[in-house]
């Protein structure tokens, strides 16, 4: 079932960092849908150009820009094409994220064996740069993009943070922390620009399949890994969620008329993993 079209948001311009992946693709569509005019920001230019496409094939507007999250002057000249060609900026989502094997421990648990990789292993390289792209990204983006957004009558800014942020998952402390560090972010920018009309609001998906962690959880053949397994068990719902399950929270959050006076939240989006206690 479609999602009702929220007319007010025709005209709006979006942009969207990590715009190609699995989650933050559904959301430029789904933006699209409702008349927005989508950015999308990626270091890979192909990948943007695919979810372009798509949104022109169905009638949208959308451009793609090459700029990495870590690069203030590649995001500057991002901003700068996207005013000139669009005019102006009304929402921005912080969607790009990622990790990586130097940041990722074999385990969940510490083991004396040297064939695995502990937390004394962990590259100081990987951590730092899975935390940057993360966490640093958001600030910066935000920083770049802010002085536009505060032009307009109803600047939004959504921020993508996870699970994990609330009770850190295994293996990967680097993205856990920087997910945290996400959420305490929120809350600071939504009470400083709170008097601008600016609001800042983040998503917490819970376990939805992705490029990115497709391998953690599922096998060669397609089955569940035991990560998976437990992680079904732990959600009330018992299932992954779907990339289009997030879109409601998205539309309410970058619509004042349904959200004006929601700023500084972490909305979970999670089939009930955070209301489990395990018991």
């Amino acid at each position: 079932m479609l999602i009702p079209i929220h007319e007010n948001l025709s005209g709006r311009v979006a942009v969207v960092t990590g715009g190609s992946g699995v989650l933050c693709s559904e959301m430029c569509g789904e933006l699209s849908r409702h008349g927005v005019k989508v950015a999308i920001l990626n270091r890979n230019y192909e990948k943007g150009k695919e979810v372009v496409d798509r949104i022109k094939s169905n009638g949208g507007i959308a451009n793609n820009f090459v700029a990495d999250v870590l690069d203030r002057t590649s995001l500057e000249n991002a901003r700068d094409e996207i005013i000139k060609l669009y005019g102006k900026i009304d929402i921005l989502i912080n969607g790009a994220g990622g990790n990586h094997p130097d940041s990722i421990t074999s385990s969940e648990t510490h083991r004396e064996d040297s064939s695995e990789k502990t937390f004394f292993d962990l590259e100081e390289e990987g951590f730092s740069r899975v935390f940057a792209t993360n966490f640093t990204s958001v600030f910066l983006t935000s920083q770049v993009f802010g002085k536009a957004l505060l032009k307009q009558d109803s600047p939004v800014i959504i921020n993508i943070s996870s699970m994990s942020a609330y009770l850190p998952m295994t293996k990967v402390p680097a993205y856990s922390a920087a997910k945290a560090s996400i959420n305490n972010f929120t809350m600071w920018l939504a009470t400083y620009f709170a008097n601008t009309g600016m609001r800042v609001n983040a998503i917490a998906p819970g376990f939805f399949l992705t490029k990115q962690n497709k391998n953690l959880l599922l096998n060669e053949d397609g089955s569940y890994t035991d990560r998976s397994n437990k992680i079904i068990q732990n959600t009330p719902m018992r299932r992954f969620g779907k990339p289009k399950e997030l879109l409601g929270t998205l539309l309410w959050l970058v619509d004042e008329s349904y959200s004006g006076f929601v700023t500084g939240m972490t909305v979970p989006v999670d089939g009930g993993f955070s209301a489990f206690s395990g018991v």
